[in-house]
């Protein structure tokens, strides 16, 4: 799998809701660049959202190619993550691409990169970015001990912590909530 630096992404499925939110800093080397990158996004009029983690044009080059396939498969998050990753895999435009996404429905995430893979991960929470193993531990203890916090609640301190100890993410926060 790709190693993406300078962000971190964090989706939960937890009591029929999802969030998922990212932090807001662009990197240019060891500089930041911006401070408040939106890197959610809602698609499907609202059914589905998606989160990415590095280079931004190549992002939004592949969240529009991942709406032309949901389009193409009746908004079926599944089949078009995995055509689209078939596509990323082979076509000689795409494989240069240098993004992770994350795509969430309320009943479910998946973690979608350019190798071809396309992960349902364990206990519905996804984590990308250079800060993802910091959320996503954050957030397995935090649903493993914590239940009765809300799905958005445990995605805002998932990336808080990340935020508290990966120098590539930061605290503005956006997080986006499918019920």
């Amino acid at each position: 799998m790709t190693k993406i630096r300078s962000t971190t992404v964090l989706a939960i499925v937890h009591d029929g809701k999802v969030a998922i939110g990212a932090d807001g800093q662009a990197t240019m080397g060891n500089t930041v660049a911006k401070s408040n990158v939106r890197k959610v996004r809602k698609l499907q009029n609202g059914k589905i959202a998606v989160g990415f983690a590095g280079s931004t044009a190549d992002a939004f080059t592949l969240i529009e190619r991942f709406e032309d396939k949901l389009n193409s498969y009746g908004g079926n998050m599944k089949r078009a993550a995995i055509e689209l990753a078939k596509d990323w895999r082979t076509d000689r435009f795409l494989r240069k691409l240098e993004a992770m996404m994350i795509a969430a429905t309320k009943e479910e995430v998946l973690i979608i990169s350019g190798t071809g893979d396309v992960l349902e991960p364990d206990n519905q929470i996804a984590a990308i970015g250079s800060g993802s193993m910091y959320a996503q531990a954050a957030a397995t203890a935090l649903k493993k001990h914590a239940p009765q916090l809300s799905a958005e609640e445990m995605v805002r301190e998932g990336l808080n912590i990340a935020a508290d100890i990966c120098i590539y993410t930061n605290h503005n926060l956006v997080i986006e909530n499918l019920e």
